[in-house]
């Protein structure tokens, strides 16, 4: 619950870029979520900073929410303040070989700009889905390339609202699926990254083939989250569940995919404990049948609510 003097000084800062009492199943890839105290959506960087120096001030938590995807988010929804940040999405060659990327920018605005453009070395994000802000999170990529082998540097603003000294590749902890070692609070505010001149036929034609092979081996026109289970060392998440024999399984409203084993979709009313009973069904199989321990990639946050049963 947001308290009346924090309620006003968002209100004053931002007027109608801040909501309150906002279903999170309408800003998530699975389509479950309750409710978050307050979301903004700052219209630049200044507000944005307004908004973490009010909600540093009255001791409110943040959390930055892309475009939904890899979160399962409880029924009980998110205490504090959730910063969309979708209006921070530009995107600018500075150099030949350098983009700079808001964190805002959706991965289809970012493969298009380099299409059109002609710059190759991004085309591994293509259908990849979410933020540069989210990919950066996540380290987000394909088997053979992911962000930290293109990241240049990024820009951080602290908890309180104030600009960090950008942070190059060196001094970047990129793990498998993750970027660690970051200032607690802070949020990721763009990034350089590196491209290369190419030919736009070329560009295209790659960005092109590997939405095919998106649209042919994962379930893209069902709500999901994205991959559900890191990939253990030497194999796939996607091909221990299926061997366990779980494709198609259900709970509730939520099915393991029968196109890829590695999601769970929602095929209408799942709630977070139906995905979390389909989690931990996949984890245990899989552990029961091989003895490896699945790790989650998809993160769960939010309090427990209307989903316990």
């Amino acid at each position: 619950m947001i308290q009346a003097a924090a309620r006003r000084a968002l209100e004053s800062a931002l007027g109608d870029r801040v909501e309150f009492d906002v279903a999170l199943a309408r800003h998530t890839s699975l389509r479950i979520g309750g409710p978050a105290d307050a979301m903004v959506t700052p219209g630049d960087r200044d507000e944005l900073s307004r908004t973490l120096a009010i909600c540093h001030e009255h001791g409110l938590p943040t959390r930055v929410l892309g475009a939904g995807f890899n979160v399962l988010v409880r029924e009980g929804g998110l205490r504090g303040v959730v910063l969309r940040l979708k209006k921070l999405r530009a995107i600018e060659r500075v150099a030949p070989n350098v983009l700079e990327v808001e964190a805002g920018a959706s991965h289809a605005t970012i493969t298009r700009f380099c299409a059109e453009k002609g710059l190759a070395g991004l085309e591994f994000g293509a259908g990849i889905p979410g933020t540069l802000g989210g990919w950066l999170a996540m380290n987000a990529g394909i088997g053979v390339r992911e962000m930290k082998d293109v990241v240049l540097s990024i820009e951080l603003m602290d908890r309180r609202g104030e600009s960090l000294p950008k942070r190059p590749r060196a001094q970047l902890d990129f793990r498998y699926r993750t970027l660690a070692g970051l200032p607690e609070g802070c949020v990721i505010l763009a990034a350089a990254l590196a491209v290369e001149p190419s030919d736009p036929v070329s560009v295209q034609a790659e960005i092109d083939r590997l939405l095919a092979h998106r649209q042919q081996t994962q379930p893209l026109d069902i709500p999901s989250c994205g991959s559900v289970f890191r990939n253990p060392p030497g194999d796939f998440a996607g091909r221990l569940i299926e061997a366990a024999g779980l494709k198609g399984a259900r709970e509730g409203g939520a099915e393991i995919s029968a196109l890829h084993a590695n999601f769970i979709v929602n095929r209408g009313g799942a709630t977070a404990c139906d995905v979390l009973q389909l989690i931990e069904r996949a984890r245990t199989a899989v552990a029961r049948q091989t003895g490896i321990e699945l790790e989650t990639e998809v993160q769960l946050i939010g309090e427990p609510g209307g989903e316990a049963r």
